[in-house]
């Protein structure tokens, strides 16, 4: 497993006997109960004419302090504010006390967004943009980030272009695919087939439902450039893999030569080396999207980034014997250490 030593909190990990392996754990985390979150909603309004919403959920006012920081949460492909992973780990910062703010990218709030264009795996000035935007709208306050799969390594791409940025105090990222084209191969054998059928098929059906909607559009309001930006992409039923879409529909609409390039540009584990803020990788040793042996090494790791590699756990699943919210916990205690050091680096300081 590229020399690693599994951290003493990873050893304490242990997978039910009912989630024996990387699927069913999977499974289980997309499919159980939701937790629930009272969220509040804020459109932000983007300098290219399109939008992005968030949606806060508050501390419990008894337990409230403006000193801890705000997290930002990022999701995985094809999910939202409304997945599960982020609606639980959103309830359990409430009642810990701190406030959270889940960006849903481009369409992926439930209204179509205005520009064909949507989002990918290296979608890096998005994230910029909001941020900025809250930053603004917060200038006394921290942020602390937690990205999930797509959402990690767009987050921690984003976090090497910024550097040192004021106002970040570091992040946690969770089931990251280091290497897109790798992770888009495994997509096509064995049971990654699943999970790459289920993902051609989310986003080709959002793409013709954005088409449908550009169409009805373009009648009255002046949207027929985006439009035809969606028409040039011709019939998308002829696309049989998640490979295929990325090239045929993400590269060009996003600006890439094609899926080898998409995927080589937006991997985040090429710049892993870059980052200066704390950050904590999750990963799991038999995710069933994200092959084990594609991890980074250890020396590709910047000095204040740790990685917890657990033997079980599958693609943002994590749930454990006795501890049902294991990963939430994890990602808690990892923003509240980093919180503490912060402080204390301003006191000395």
């Amino acid at each position: 497993m590229n020399g690693y030593q599994l951290h003493a909190a990873s050893t304490k990990f242990r997978s039910p006997w009912w989630l024996p392996e990387g699927h069913s754990q999977t499974l289980w985390r997309r499919f159980s109960p939701q937790a629930k979150a009272k969220q509040r909603r804020q459109r932000v309004e983007l300098e290219d004419g399109d939008f992005i919403d968030v949606d806060w959920v508050d501390a419990e006012e008894s337990l409230a302090n403006r000193g801890r920081p705000i997290v930002f949460l990022l999701h995985g492909l094809s999910g939202c504010s409304q997945s599960s992973y982020i609606l639980s780990l959103q309830r359990l910062l409430q009642i810990r006390g701190f406030t959270s703010v889940a960006m849903n990218f481009r369409g992926c709030s439930g209204e179509i967004n205005r520009k064909a264009r949507a989002y990918h795996s290296g979608c890096t000035e998005d994230i910029d943009e909001v941020f900025r935007t809250l930053r603004r709208e917060y200038p006394d306050r921290e942020f602390a980030f937690t990205g999930f799969s797509l959402g990690a390594n767009v987050m921690l791409k984003w976090l090497a272009e910024v550097g040192d940025e004021p106002g970040v105090m570091g992040a946690v990222a969770v089931s990251t695919p280091f290497s897109l084209v790798s992770c888009s191969e495994a997509l096509n054998f064995g049971g990654g087939r699943f999970y790459g059928e289920y993902f051609r098929r989310r986003l080709i059906s959002d793409v013709e439902k954005k088409r449908r909607y550009f169409r009805q559009k373009a009648r009255h309001d002046g949207w027929q450039q985006e439009l035809a930006r969606l028409d040039e992409l011709g019939d998308l039923r002829r696309l049989r893999t998640l490979w295929e879409f990325d090239d045929q529909v993400t590269a060009p609409l996003h600006g890439f030569a094609g899926a080898k390039d998409y995927y080589e540009r937006c991997s985040s584990g090429t710049s892993l080396h870059a980052i200066v803020k704390p950050v904590r990788l999750i990963q799991s040793a038999n995710d069933p999207i994200i092959p084990v042996d594609t991890l980074p090494s250890a020396t590709a790791l910047a000095q204040q980034t740790q990685m917890q590699l657990t033997k079980e756990g599958g693609h943002v699943g994590f749930t454990c014997v006795g501890a049902p919210l294991w990963l939430e916990e994890q990602v808690f205690e990892s923003l509240s250490k980093m919180s503490v050091q912060a402080k204390s680096s301003i006191e000395l300081g």
